[in-house]
């Protein structure tokens, strides 16, 4: 049905404890026994909201007593809580006063964001929306804490997948260098967004699963201490253990990089939780804490299938199934652009098993779920770690493979050098498939896909193109295939157009536009998704100003079809260029650079996104609206040029 979840029966018979914490120092006033009722409580919440606007509701079930015992512990916004990601960070928002109806409105507009922004809350001292920054982060605040004498504690909250990341690791290896104390919480579920990858993956796993690895520790610490000369003997002890390599018990992986490492501890057991987090906030060295917690936990759904359950679209907290909105049925439903690409992708590897595709650990969200399971050996998922599914990219393609690489646009600004030094530069024949380009609104800022036509642009050799519909994005898969160099593909998060594949994918000739209808009063150049809106705003002008309003497809952004776009300037008064994408250094951009480099003085009015941050909105509509891209507004912006032009026209006839 096209109805919003019932979760009545989510409510608590009475208000509860939630409706009275307006702060961390409520956390701490309630008993050992509250505790436990108030994690019962908060998960209650975070189902109901996120079954009605969708969310990340695995992390953030996972981590209900973890975040109270950090509170229980830690007093912020004096101590500093560093979330990586923040996809878990829903109960640190709970749990500092912002409940109520601004939780209640999480990823819509006028409510709480789905990520960290420092803007929204002093509790949160650090934005996040990417994989890997907690730990660089928190070691900058704790050096800067240290540099500037004070005596805040500085907390980072990495999930395992974190570890994967090239630049956690970075920093893992300056830790010992930069500040003395330092507390890192290693949340351990096994889970990112998919199930974790690699080798680091499967330490972890040893490390959860050897239940007398931190009581040894433990015990031969004692038992050092307790000797005459206890400190000077336990100093010696350390020593010995890492200088002998271990021959005692195996050191962990952290302690190798100089921190004390303990664990594993039960993340739902408030009452260990905090123990350990009172030592580790005594401690004088760096600490990492190793916290089993399990994704989704009190929603059975979630814990059967946390993949779904990582991201959620709006569900039935009862069942798990998905709620579509209140929309009228369209049968059969257009498919997801990720899963048009991912079927072809399919289909042309089944052909040609040179072709491979490439995840950071996001196989469902970017289509190659597809990939994975019909031709498993074409498939690799390399974690969250962009940097490498790039540069191994350019190892494969060096050897005659065609490698695709699928990740979101936001996410593929990780791989930026990469890009420029190991593909582009070498000119390799490696396949981009950017999805979520332009708006991705309940998300916001850290995840919108709106600068990679701006970083895009300037690498020498990119070929840059977005399709019109799913027929075009599987032709531009099929194109970018058999390209000497690198192709990037954007497309748009969500459905499609709804029109039909093509058997056989056409060969697109490169930096050819399509001309979909002709004008001689105004030329609108469109690109991707605003290919459907040029062709309704095309038929309003007609209908209402009687001027031939024409329309293309401009296909590429680089080529750009130059002789076409030439051959319109010279002839019709006003071209309007439509793109989701920011204005400064897009497709605009390009058709400026073009017509001066021909110095061709045609007017052009720009239609796309303003210079800024654009922040989370209940739906594209909403934002299009704030910022002057609902369809009134471009018309009104359309004709008020056009008429501009015409008077500024007619005055120089006269």
């Amino acid at each position: 049905m096209n109805t919003l979840p019932d979760v009545s029966a989510l409510a608590p018979s009475s208000p509860g404890l939630l409706a009275g914490i307006r702060g961390p120092a409520d956390v701490k006033a309630l008993t050992p026994e509250q505790l436990v009722q108030l994690a019962a409580e908060l998960r209650r919440e975070i189902i109901a909201v996120t079954a009605r606007n969708g969310g990340h509701v695995g992390p953030n079930l996972g981590v209900v007593e973890l975040s109270i015992a950090l509170h229980r512990v830690f007093t912020t916004p004096d101590d500093q809580f560093v979330f990586d990601v923040s996809h878990q960070g829903y109960v640190h928002k709970l749990l500092t006063g912002r409940g109520g109806d601004f939780f209640k409105n999480l990823r819509k507009t006028g409510g709480a964001s789905g990520f960290f922004y420092r803007s929204e809350s002093p509790h949160d001292s650090f934005g996040a929306g990417h994989a890997g920054t907690a730990l660089s982060a928190a070691l900058g605040m704790a050096t800067a804490r240290d540099l500037r004498g004070t005596s805040e504690h500085v907390v980072a909250l990495c999930g395992d997948a974190a570890f994967t990341c090239g630049i956690t690791m970075e920093a893992l290896n300056n830790v010992v260098s930069s500040s003395k104390r330092l507390i890192v919480i290693l949340n351990d579920n096994e889970w990112s967004i998919a199930k974790n990858v690699g080798a680091l993956s499967k330490y972890l796993n040893r490390l959860s699963t050897h239940p007398t690895y931190n009581k040894v520790h433990h015990d031969l610490e004692k038992f050092f201490t307790s000797l005459p000369g206890g400190p000077d003997m336990h100093r010696m002890w350390v020593k010995w253990k890492r200088e002998t390599k271990d021959f005692i018990v195996e050191s962990s992986l952290f302690e190798k990089f100089g921190l004390r490492y303990l664990g594993p501890i039960d993340g739902h057991n408030i009452d260990e939780l905090v123990k350990n987090l009172e030592f580790a906030k005594l401690s004088d060295t760096p600490v990492i804490l190793h916290v089993l917690t399990k994704k989704g936990k009190g929603l059975d759904a979630a814990i059967a299938h946390p993949e779904k359950f990582h991201g959620a679209s709006p569900y039935d907290p009862v069942t798990g199934e998905s709620i579509q909105p209140a929309v009228a049925p369209v049968s059969p439903p257009p498919p997801n652009y990720q899963d048009v690409m991912g079927k072809a992708l399919v289909r042309f590897a089944q052909a040609d098993p040179m072709i491979v595709g490439i995840t950071g650990a996001m196989p469902s969200g970017t289509g190659l779920s597809h990939l994975a399971a019909e031709c498993p050996r074409q498939f690799f998922d390399v974690g969250i770690a962009e940097e490498h599914a790039v540069l191994f990219a350019a190892g494969l393609a060096t050897k005659g493979i065609k490698p695709v690489v699928a990740i979101y646009s936001t996410f593929l600004q990780r791989g930026y050098d990469q890009i420029i030094h190991d593909v582009a530069l070498q000119n390799l024949p490696v396949t981009f498939c950017m999805d979520r380009a332009g708006l991705s609104p309940n998300d916001g800022p850290t995840h919108h896909g709106l600068f990679d036509l701006a970083y895009l642009r300037p690498v020498p050799n990119a070929t840059i193109m977005q399709p019109k519909d799913e027929d075009e994005l599987v032709d531009m898969l099929h194109t970018s295939l058999h390209l000497p160099g690198p192709g990037f593909i954007r497309y748009p998060r969500g459905a499609s157009v709804g029109v039909k594949i093509k058997p056989q994918p056409a060969t697109l000739t490169v930096g050819q536009a399509e001309l979909l209808k002709p004008g001689s009063n105004i030329m609108i150049w469109a690109l991707g998704s605003m290919v459907q809106d040029a062709l309704k705003l095309a038929a309003r002008i007609e209908a209402t100003e009687q001027l031939s309003v024409g329309v293309v497809n401009a296909r590429f952004v680089k080529p750009l079809d130059r002789t076409l776009l030439l051959s319109h300037a010279t002839c019709i008064p006003l071209i309007v260029t439509m793109e989701d994408h920011v204005l400064a250094g897009g497709f605009g951009s390009a058709v400026l650079e073009a017509l001066q480099d021909a110095e061709c003085p045609a007017a052009v009015e720009r239609i796309g996104w303003p210079d800024c941050f654009v922040e989370h909105g209940t739906n594209q509509e909403i934002l299009r609206a704030a910022y002057g891209l609902a369809p009134e507004a471009i018309y009104q912006r359309v004709m008020d040029r056009w008429r501009s032009q015409a008077a500024a026209r007619a005055e120089a006839h006269a």
